[in-house]
């Protein structure tokens, strides 16, 4: 390479690196600017936003009343769950105006909008001094699961994928880092999840989206099988960790943190059974959650996409395929 397209080479990353901080910059101004309307008229105005994109977005708005009517098969007619899915878009705008919100408020502002039930639950765990995995999902306002780490007397970190557009993943990382939680890479996790085990700290995993078949394993959820990641089984398996559910309800008022007992590991000498069994146990605490609060968890998301196979069929989603 000459001296030239050094020199032009060098000039693109400057002028991305500085297209990338400017966007940055423009997400926080944006999110502050949001943040400034009060609560109650916040919170309408997310759930219309919510309910503008359910009319133009067919795809997701489908994929949301495919899952629910799938999942609860005759409990639920086709307008029971179109009603459903308009309160899950609903959902998902508030989630984008409380992220906005919150960004204002320190530490003790923000905790009295909180509170805990089943916190015992955690702190049991805890006292078994093997760290703890703590279980959740997209649910409720999953993006404000950091502040529950106020609650907790433990280093805390997360298990994410980061977002695709940078600026946007940028201001993420640091909103979930502010109150000291640590985050980790999914695709570089299980060496640092080791060691913060090791340590004594929770280790929070979303585990309710669906995997490729070579991520994970074919297990019951809502009565229908899909691929869910086996890694927080197989971590529970080798280091003896507790498993402890932990979401946050969205209440009138505000929030609830519910810790809900720790889920029994299951141990039959049978590596691959275990590895079954257990990740099917997180899905059955999961899906408990979710009947109780069906509009607060994503259901546009695919869940159900990978699919078992036959022995003579190609498995979906192969790599490189």
């Amino acid at each position: 390479m000459n001296r030239r397209q050094e020199h032009q080479k060098n000039s693109r990353r400057t002028g991305d690196g500085l297209a990338e901080t400017l966007a940055y910059q423009a997400v926080r101004l944006l999110v502050c600017a949001v943040g400034l309307f009060p609560r109650p008229w916040g919170l309408k105005t997310g759930a219309f936003l919510g309910r503008l994109v359910f009319a133009v977005d067919r795809r997701h708005r489908k994929v949301a009343e495919e899952n629910l009517q799938n999942a609860y098969g005759l409990e639920m007619t086709p307008e029971m769950a179109r009603d459903t899915a308009l309160r899950v878009f609903e959902n998902f705008g508030k989630v984008l105006f409380e992220v906005c919100w919150s960004w204002h408020l320190g530490e003790k502002k923000l905790r009295r909008y909180f509170r805990t039930v089943g916190l015992i639950h955690m702190q049991r765990a805890c006292r078994q001094n093997r760290g703890v995995l703590a279980l959740t999902g997209h649910f409720g306002n999953w993006e404000l699961l950091s502040v529950v780490v106020t609650f907790l007397d433990r280093p805390i970190s997360i298990v994410y994928r980061p977002l695709d557009f940078s600026p946007l993943n940028r201001f993420a990382e640091a909103f979930r880092r502010r109150f000291g939680a640590d985050l980790i890479h999914r695709r570089k996790a299980i060496r640092r999840i080791l060691s913060n085990l090791k340590e004594g700290g929770i280790v929070a995993i979303l585990l309710d989206q669906s995997v490729d078949w070579y991520e994970g394993v074919f297990v019951d959820f809502f009565g229908r099988r899909t691929c869910t990641n086996q890694a927080m089984a197989r971590i529970a398996l080798k280091t003896g960790a507790p498993v402890v559910p932990v979401v946050l309800i969205r209440e009138e008022h505000g929030f609830t943190a519910a810790f809900l007992p720790e889920i029994p590991l299951v141990r039959t000498g049978d590596a691959i059974k275990d590895v079954e069994t257990n990740t099917e146990n997180y899905n059955r605490a999961i899906e408990s959650i979710i009947r109780k609060h069906p509009d607060q968890w994503f259901w546009v998301h695919r869940r159900w996409k990978t699919r078992p196979y036959l022995p003579w069929q190609a498995p979906q989603g192969r790599p490189g395929s």
